[in-house]
């Protein structure tokens, strides 16, 4: 594997290649899925004693059905830099539009999700990741002031997006 190569793909589900660009897979953590087989096996025990075991066996696939696939949804957002564009989620806004992007650690993710929110913001976060991204717009006609986004790499994603500002 060359220099090139291992700088292409990360841990952790995100993707950076040399030119600047940046992928990445919000996806929840295992333990929620651990977290939520117990739920449901703790569920099925209190009705396999309650009802007729056929019903209950049938609840429980119903609902495992459901929990895995929120969770799966909740997993789902993907954040790029790639093609001249930001795409975050189903939202997508070209490089051009964006001022500076900005990393956060836990502290200033809290706070500008808190005492220094701003209700125009967009954001794409995710309670299991303390770390994000704060990307401003430049965009007049776009009452948006920043993007706010949840990523494990937010050094990575910062220098991406600024790569691409200055490409384009």
């Amino acid at each position: 594997m060359t220099a090139v190569d291992e700088d292409a793909t990360t841990a952790g589900g995100a993707q950076v290649a040399s030119r600047g660009s940046y992928s990445e897979r919000l996806t929840a953590p295992l333990r929620w899925y651990v977290q939520g087989t117990m739920l449901l096996a703790t569920l099925w025990l209190a009705m396999i004693v309650a009802i007729p075991s056929v019903v209950a066996w049938a609840v429980t696939a119903a609902l495992a059905a459901l929990g895995y696939a929120m969770l799966f949804r909740l997993g789902s957002a993907r954040i790029a830099v790639t093609g001249g564009e930001l795409l975050a989620g189903r939202a997508r806004i070209p490089v051009s539009l964006l001022g500076g992007a900005e990393a956060l650690d836990a502290e200033g993710t809290r706070r500008v999700l808190g005492v220094d929110a701003d209700v125009r913001a967009f954001l794409l976060t995710r309670p299991y990741l303390k770390r994000s991204v704060r990307v401003t717009l430049t965009d007049p006609d776009d009452p948006t002031p920043y993007w706010l986004l949840s990523t494990r790499r937010p050094e990575r994603l910062a220098r991406a997006v600024e790569s691409a500002r200055t490409r384009s």
